[in-house]
């Protein structure tokens, strides 16, 4: 079996160009420098290293061994940084953005029970659905849907296969009846997302391998996702939601999912780190927490085909 020292001072040996320079670094003597990569030699069946009296340097074996060597080193260091992190009480300031209708509705007791589990965290909550201004606030991190492709953020899945559902209160079914195909949405009483200047009015649908696409109107849109969401519990019309904002009401009666012989459009969740700099041990653990709860959400998801109010 491969001893971790015997791994380490071979990948040292090979940088400082010595047995003696890596025994040093060490504290051990020469010989058993030597002896070490004597028996890692052993254990691979390869020589790793040419000797002569003036110089050492690796065989071909030995430099195509080496990149394996230290990562294997590299991410044992990485997974005892995070034990560590993981024991060390959590203390400072999580300053943590997110979606009005999920951060209200969903996330703000999760993240009290996240409190109280980290007392020596302080929390500093923003909600806000305009996802251009997130970053240019002092946030240490954002639950967002469909983060952004610069690969200079850091995105954490949550829930990765989140989709749009499309709900109305019962009243509003009892009143108007319940769309039967996508091209009945026109005749129904859409409540449109605006953000950003731009209404979401073209709600996409997926029915097998075709895709279909609904231009939507109604009396009322607003640029908050909570007003829309409460709109539709009090019967004003038809709402196009991300699943994990409605799945509690949808359970309790509250909302009934409807065309659900369709897949909405996907929602993936992430939690998203302007940097890597700010992937801190508290943006660690809280995804942690997270995850398996928005996982246990997205499982109540009606399949394509159920029943419908």
């Amino acid at each position: 079996m491969i001893r971790l020292d015997d791994l380490a001072l071979f990948v040292r040996s090979a940088a400082l160009g010595a047995f003696s320079a890596a025994a040093r670094e060490a504290d051990l003597l020469p010989g058993q420098a030597s002896a070490a990569i004597q028996r890692l030699e052993r254990e691979l069946g390869v020589r790793l290293f040419a000797r002569s009296t003036r110089s050492l340097r690796l065989t071909a074996e030995g430099e195509r061994y080496l990149p394996h060597a230290q990562a294997a080193l590299d991410h044992l260091h990485a997974g005892r940084g995070q034990l560590q992190d993981e024991a060390r009480e959590l203390s400072g300031v999580l300053q943590l953005a997110m979606p009005s209708d999920l951060g209200r509705q969903v996330l703000l007791p999760w993240l009290a029970e996240f409190r109280l589990a980290h007392p020596r965290l302080r929390l500093r909550l923003s909600f806000s659905d305009r996802v251009s201004d997130v970053f240019r606030e002092p946030v240490d991190a954002a639950v967002r849907y469909s983060p952004p492709a610069d690969a200079s953020f850091v995105a954490l899945p949550l829930a990765p296969d989140n989709r749009r559902v499309l709900v109305a209160a019962p009243g509003y079914v009892a009143r108007h009846g319940a769309p039967q195909t996508v091209a009945e949405l026109a005749a129904h009483d859409c409540l449109c997302f605006a953000l950003s200047g731009r209404v979401h009015d073209r709600w996409t649908f997926f029915e097998g391998a075709q895709r279909q696409v609904a231009t939507v109107r109604g009396p009322i849109q607003c640029d908050d996702g909570e007003a829309v969401h409460r709109l539709a519990l009090a019967g004003e019309g038809l709402a196009y939601k991300s699943w994990l904002d409605v799945a509690h009401d949808v359970r309790d009666g509250r909302l009934v999912p409807l065309l659900t012989q369709c897949l909405g459009e996907p929602a993936p969740l992430h939690v998203v780190c302007p940097h890597r700099g700010q992937y801190a041990a508290a943006v660690q653990r809280l995804h942690q927490a997270l995850r398996p709860r928005f996982e246990a959400l997205s499982a109540l998801r009606p399949a394509p085909g159920a029943a419908q109010g």
